[in-house]
């Protein structure tokens, strides 16, 4: 017999969730690309601003998302140590 409360079957199932959350290549790709169009969008203030290379760098973050999810469907989403 189960003696498990329902908060105490919410907490277990959450703490799995939690685990999984963001460990998988498809997800430190697009982390990596999102911050080097954050990096390049910095510099990009620092220096004038130059327009030009802060809306490249946008395009850039959005395509890291992009990138991320397409890997994600491809089956880059499974966790690094393959518990899913």
């Amino acid at each position: 017999m189960d003696n498990t409360t329902a908060d105490q079957a919410v907490t277990r199932v959450s703490e799995e969730a939690h685990d999984l959350h963001g460990n998988s290549p498809a997800a430190w790709t697009a982390v990596v690309i999102v911050l080097v169009a954050f990096t390049l969008g910095a510099i990009a203030m620092v220096l004038g601003p130059n327009w030009l290379l802060f809306w490249i760098s946008v395009a850039i973050a959005v395509l890291g998302a992009l990138t991320g999810k397409v890997l994600q469907l491809l089956g880059f989403g499974v966790p690094a140590d393959g518990h899913h």
